[in-house]
């Protein structure tokens, strides 16, 4: 049996594949947090995140053309890979002890608000990147849409130290 569109649908319901996919995210992540608390959302999180870093990280060497990626080729990778993904990422500085970007636009959109557990992909990303090339890293988000600032900072630490989450190469 064929179905024709319904009347006044595309007016009303303005949801596609993009949008759909988000939501599930973010509804996966709300689930999670209600649930098992914030700490151990994050941590699933970050456990794909991770995965999801490795394979990113596999192709950016390749595009490079290098089996190890230097602090500034790391800094361009991150923010070519949130802006496939329709992130705001831009370098702000590269230090030898540190890389620190901005963020104007989040790739999860409006269903970031309240969702920190979400932050942690773009963390365990960045840091499994970070430290697969340059050895170590240590990602701190001081600022984040998610918990309703303007924009995110992220600084990725290259050096031990206290705040944020630590990844070894």
């Amino acid at each position: 049996m064929e179905m024709s569109p319904i009347a006044g649908a595309d007016e009303v319901i303005t949801r596609n594949r993009d949008q759909f996919l988000r939501e599930l995210v973010s509804e996966l992540a709300n689930v999670l947090e209600s649930r098992v608390g914030l700490e151990a959302a994050e941590g699933f999180i970050a456990r794909v995140g991770s995965q999801i870093g490795e394979t990113m990280n596999e192709e950016y060497r390749t595009i490079f053309g290098t089996e190890a990626l230097d602090a500034k080729q790391v800094a361009q990778a991150l923010v070519d890979l949130k802006s496939r993904i329709e992130g705001g990422f831009r370098i702000e500085a590269i230090c030898p002890d540190r890389i620190v970007l901005t963020n104007s636009a989040c790739p999860f959109a409006g269903q970031v608000d309240g969702r920190e557990s979400l932050c942690m992909m773009t963390t365990s990303v960045f840091g499994r990147i970070a430290a697969s090339n340059l050895g170590y890293a240590r990602v701190e988000k001081t600022a984040t849409i998610a918990r309703g600032d303007p924009g995110c900072r992220v600084v990725i630490h290259l050096t031990e130290g206290e705040a944020g989450r630590e990844f070894f190469g």
